[in-house]
């Protein structure tokens, strides 16, 4: 019995000793043991001084100004800086639209360095390169699509001092979703706490107003504008902007004291973003094409909206041709602006581009398209792509850009901008 006991032993000793311990007490398991507490421990140190440092830099920045929304917001981000710009508040911001950018207080760009992709730690970025500049506002679009990520983003990234909402539409439902409810709850996890919010949405404007009032934020609708906007300042423009974004960023400049023809005399100079909604002609050996930019409408209710615009801008056009820029990464994106698409004016073609065209064409069919209006194009480059749009238009058509803006799509938008005699205006 005793030797079977110190067989055990023994076994158990060989056993320990083979992983490194021992039963006397291993001196490298506690030098081990000390030097992960250690790591943990400086990381934790590092952690709190870091936000330390975050909110002093935030607590430098007067002004913070954080821009979410399911459309429109690279576009009002852009606005609103360029109003604070033209009145003089040095500003840095940051968009996340079809090209993430810094813009500078003196209007110059700089590119987002994604070394690993996108994260919501570009905020913090952003944040310090704003105190850097010693810029007296910052504004921000919103990055976060995770209900989280927004709370995150606001609560403790930015902590803005005016909160702004574009609109809350049925997009990244797979995220945000299922329902447009669910959107607008998600976005409005970046309404401030004792600021001010601004939305221009007005089917879940109440909603919005019940959270800012809960937020102890002051409410104010994009509409409630001291001056009108009118005509001539959409005109103005050198792009197809919406009268809605452009009605948000006043109403955010005139809470900062900014008066309209000083903001909307920034406006107007101010550079779109790629993705903005440019309508470009192109006269090409007795064929006409008008091409608008849609891409960017991701939404189905903004890009039915664009597209019933559109058609009704350009009547005289003999073709309506759809391109629908699809991603098979994207494939619940393509499946509901496809079932969407059923419902809307039909186009005479209905071209195909990208990775995901299979998707979108399978749920457009299923929903009632006739699949002899459908045109597959296995090619990515844009001159490729406009000699089959060529083809198509007959003597005169409209062409409009739909869908993802990735890839061919921006592509597909620089050719007909630097070829054509000219961007339309509303």
């Amino acid at each position: 019995m005793i030797k079977s006991r110190v067989a055990t032993g023994q076994r158990a000793d060989t056993w320990l000793a083979v992983r490194g311990f021992s039963r006397h007490g291993d001196v490298h398991l506690t030098t081990e043991i000390l030097i992960i507490l250690t790591a943990f421990g400086v990381l934790a140190l590092l952690g709190v001084v870091e936000f330390i440092l975050h909110r002093r830099r935030l607590a430098k920045i007067p002004i913070r100004i954080h821009v979410n929304g399911t459309r429109g917001k690279t576009s009002v981000t852009r606005l609103i800086t360029a109003g604070l710009r033209e009145a003089g508040i040095r500003c840095v911001a940051k968009t996340t639209g079809t090209v993430p950018r810094f813009i500078l207080p003196n209007g110059r760009e700089v590119p987002v360095y994604r070394p690993g992709g996108a994260n919501i730690i570009e905020q913090k970025q952003a944040v310090t390169m704003a105190a850097a500049q010693r810029a007296e506002a910052l504004v921000v679009e919103c990055m976060a699509l995770q209900p989280q990520l927004q709370w995150l983003s606001e609560a403790k990234l930015v902590r803005a001092t005016h909160g702004v909402i574009t609109n809350a539409r049925p997009d990244h439902l797979d995220v945000m979703g299922p329902t447009e409810e669910d959107v607008a709850r998600a976005l409005a996890a970046t309404v401030p706490f004792d600021g001010v919010f601004l939305t221009a949405e007005k089917k879940h404007r109440p909603f919005f107003q019940q959270v800012a009032e809960e937020r102890r934020s002051r409410f104010r609708a994009a509409q409630d504008l001291r001056r009108p906007i009118t005509n001539f300042d959409m005109n103005a423009f050198s792009y197809l902007e919406h009268e809605e974004n452009v009605q948000l960023a006043l109403a955010t400049c005139e809470e900062l004291g900014i008066d309209a023809e000083t903001a909307l005399r920034g406006m107007w100079r101010a550079k779109p973003d790629p993705g903005a909604m440019i309508e470009a002609s192109i006269e090409f050996f007795g064929r006409q094409l008008v091409f608008v930019n849609g891409f960017a409408a991701n939404d189905p209710i903004s890009t039915k909206y664009i597209w019933e615009q559109s058609l009704e801008r350009h009547r005289d056009l003999k073709k309506r041709i759809a391109v629908f820029n699809c991603r098979a990464d994207r494939a619940d994106r393509s499946e509901q602006l496809a079932r969407s698409y059923a419902d809307w004016v039909q186009a005479d073609e209905v071209v195909l581009l990208g990775t995901g065209q299979y998707i979108f064409a399978r749920a457009a069919v299923k929903s009632g398209l006739d699949p002899t209006r459908l045109v597959f194009v296995d090619r990515s480059h844009p001159a490729d792509i406009f000699e089959i749009l060529l083809g198509l238009a007959e003597s005169s058509a409209l062409v409009m850009g739909l869908g993802n803006i990735a890839g061919p799509g921006l592509a597909l938008v620089e050719y007909f901008a630097n070829r054509g005699t000219g961007h339309a205006r509303v």
